[in-house]
Parts: C-alpha cells; structure tokens; sequence
C-alpha cells in the first residue's frame, strides 16, 4: 500500500481497488447474486415494466481491512427523488438520535448557538434534537424527504453534499462547529468529495462526527443482510484511520454503539494535531484479536450467512407445507437483500406489513415483489408467523406488537433463527 493519497472518487461500475487505500487485494466475502436496489420499491403500475438489478459482492481489503462492495451505482439512481425512507417513522430511532445530540453537545463542550451541519438528513430527526439544545442547524438531503423536514421548520438543503453546498452553507450561515452523517458516510461513491466539502464546511477546531455500520458486529453476528447498494463500505476501526490519515484529519476518539445491531461511531477533528484518546487504540487491538485481518474471519461470516439463509427458507418451506400463514413486519432496506438471497417470494410470504405513516405503503419490495400493507393487517388477521424483518429492532418491536393484540408467533431471523411464543 502506498502513502500517497488513492483517488477516493469511484467511478460509477466494477470497483478493483479499495475504495479507502487503493489495494487491489481484496478477497470474495460472499456473492448474493445480482439485485435490485433496496429502496426503489415499484408501484403496482411499475411491476409492468423492467426492473434494474446489479451485481451484489461483499470484499475485504488485506492492506486496511474495508470490506466493501464491488459495484457502485450513481448516487442520482440510489437515492432518487421518491426515495421512501423516512427516519422519523421508527420511534426506537427517534429516541437514539435524542440522546445522541446530547452526547455530542455535552462532550464537545458546544456553546449555545453552534452551527451543526447534518449531511444526509432526511427529515431532520437528529436535527431537531441540536435545535431542542439551542444549536443552529442546516440539513443537506438530496431526496424529496428536504421538503418534510422545511416543513418541520428543520432548514434543509435539498442538494448531495459536495464542495459547492459545503460553500453556499459558509456564504449563509459561516462555518459549522460540528459536521454529522448517521449512517450516509458509507454510503457515497464521492468519498474524496465528501471530504473536500468537510474541509470547506468545517471550522478550524471543528468536529465531523461518523456512524456506521460496524464491521467487526456485522462478522460477529452474521449481518448478511446489511450487504446493499446504499452500503459501498463497512467500516472497520482502522480503515477509518487509513482514510483520514491521507488528509489533514484527526481520528480523536472511536467507539462502538448500539444501533442497527452495532455500529461504529468516530470524532474526527480538523488538523493532524489533535489530542488522541486511549479508545483509539483499544479498538485497533479489539479488531486485532477478532481476526479482522484473517481471512478464516470471512469465511466463518458466509457460513454463517448461508446457515441463516437456508434456516428461514425451510421454515418458510414447512409453514407453505403445513397451510401456515407466514408474513412479514417492516421493510427496512435489509428485507430486501435477506428475502431476495433467500428466495423468499410472495409465493411464501404473501405481504409485508409497514406503519400507517411509512412512505412504502403501496409499493413493493424490489426483487420479489411482495406488497407492503399497513400493519393493522396483523392484529385483524392474526397469522401464524410473523418476521420480523426489522430484527435489530426485535425486542421493541415485538413489545410493541403483542401491547397491540397480537398472539402470532414471532420470528427473528437473525442472528440466528429464533421463534416466540405469544
């Protein structure tokens, strides 16, 4: 590996090299085949025509252990204008990206009237709670969701993040104190881009705060089913310090937290010499002894991976067999590549249920094309099985289901396969 800096602009297509340190030794983590694009869910009209599938590889990089994708699609087709996601819709979530602006207010030591800079907003959840603490707050989200959160009175920028936004947000509001992406900084193929906009947007002593997907909890619990479109990289710990350490960055503090069943989070400040806490070097030696740099690591990940594809499928097989009802409960991006890897169709799972308020209600998921209804259908029809798709989620989600009426059996299908009584 070299230490001059790789171009981190990945084109749109294959990807040979590590879209961090340019290595061109990166390993098959699994292959799950050629699929949609999670979120671009086709109406009922849309199922009469074509749908766009693409190449689904997971690799790992022997130089700085990335584990990536191999195939990138424009940012304009990922995250197009009708994209259904919608933050504010998981209440779980709600509750974590609260308590998250406190943390970061509170360790950062910010003074009342901080500009805090969200990149890939949506409809201003995380904001909201730096404006509850009296911070001045821009959002920069490239979909339609900009407009609920304008409404919601959370300023938005309807725009991807690059260095022209990065400038406009300093013509009008001067520069941010602190910089955060909750899950969106794996997810563009501009990474030096990304980057080149962080320097513009920051100030001097300013502070860009990451949270991904954690690499080491997705080999732990064989997250297969976080492997998609949207998630070009997964993060380890020292693939994050190999990034920053080609630009004038300091990884200041990194540490695991609890969401979408483990995610990394890292203080990044701006300039080389910034202090340094001992949490850093705790996580290098952490991913050391977990194997992150062995490939026996990846390979007990795609048994286990294929362990749990084969273990929903044949429940899903014996529940056809039986004349047992066997449904879905919400459509994260993850339903789509867990049910497409497993051959799961409305054959088997007839419908899929979503909250009144969510932005999929009508649609379909990519791929098998099994209908997303309002989950009231659950409590009326009491099926015998019920996925829940959203398993990361499980206990709250299953808490909330049985306060609401319902005796069906509940299924978590990963990390591994699980069944519970009513």
């Amino acid at each position: 590996m070299s230490s001059k800096r790789p171009q981190h602009d990945t084109s749109y297509g294959p990807i040979f090299r590590c879209q961090v340190c340019g290595s061109e030794r990166l390993d098959l983590v699994m292959d799950l085949g050629h699929q949609p694009l999670c979120d671009s869910l086709p109406s009922l009209h849309q199922l009469n025509g074509p749908e766009r599938t693409f190449p689904l590889r997971q690799m790992w990089c022997r130089d700085c252990t990335l584990s990536q994708i191999d195939y990138a699609v424009a940012g304009e087709e990922v995250y197009h204008s009708e994209y259904p996601y919608k933050s504010g819709v998981t209440k779980e979530l709600v509750v974590y990206q609260l308590a998250l602006a406190q943390e970061i207010v509170t360790e950062l030591g910010l003074a009342k009237d901080s500009l805090v800079v969200d990149i890939g907003s949506n409809d201003g959840t995380l904001l909201s709670g730096f404006k509850l603490l009296g911070m001045r707050t821009v959002g920069v989200e490239p979909t339609n969701i900009a407009k609920l959160a304008n409404d919601a009175g959370i300023e938005t920028v309807q725009s991807f993040f690059d260095e022209e936004s990065a400038r406009r947000i300093v013509e009008s509001r001067g520069r941010a104190k602190v910089v955060t992406a909750t899950n969106v900084f794996a997810h563009m193929a501009t990474l030096g881009q990304f980057i080149r906009a962080l320097e513009i947007l920051l100030d001097d002593d300013g502070v860009f705060v990451l949270e991904n997907h954690y690499l080491v909890e997705i080999m732990r619990t064989g997250q297969f089913d976080t492997i998609y479109h949207e998630h070009l990289r997964s993060y380890s710990a020292k693939s994050i310090l190999t990034l920053f350490g080609f630009y004038d960055f300091t990884v200041m503090d990194v540490r695991q937290v609890a969401r979408y069943g483990g995610n990394i989070r890292a203080y990044v400040g701006k300039g080389r010499n910034r202090r340094v806490k001992s949490s850093v070097g705790q996580i290098l030696q952490l991913e050391k002894d977990f194997g992150l740099d062995d490939p026996a690591c990846y390979a007990a990940f795609r048994t286990r991976a294929d362990k749990g594809k084969f273990d929903l499928l044949r429940l899903a097989l014996k529940c056809h067999d039986e004349g047992k009802s066997f449904v879905g409960n919400s459509c994260p991006g993850r339903a789509s590549t867990l049910l497409n890897y497993c051959g799961i169709d409305r054959s088997l799972m007839p419908y899929i249920c979503e909250q009144p308020t969510s932005l999929k209600l009508g649609l379909h998921l990519p791929g098998k094309h099994i209908p997303v209804v309002n989950n009231q259908r659950l409590i009326d029809e009491q099926p015998d099985y019920v996925v829940l798709l959203a398993w990361h989620y499980g206990e709250a989600i299953a808490a909330q289901l049985r306060a609401r009426g319902l005796r069906s059996r509940l299924v978590m299908p990963l990390p591994e396969l699980q069944i519970i009584d009513a």
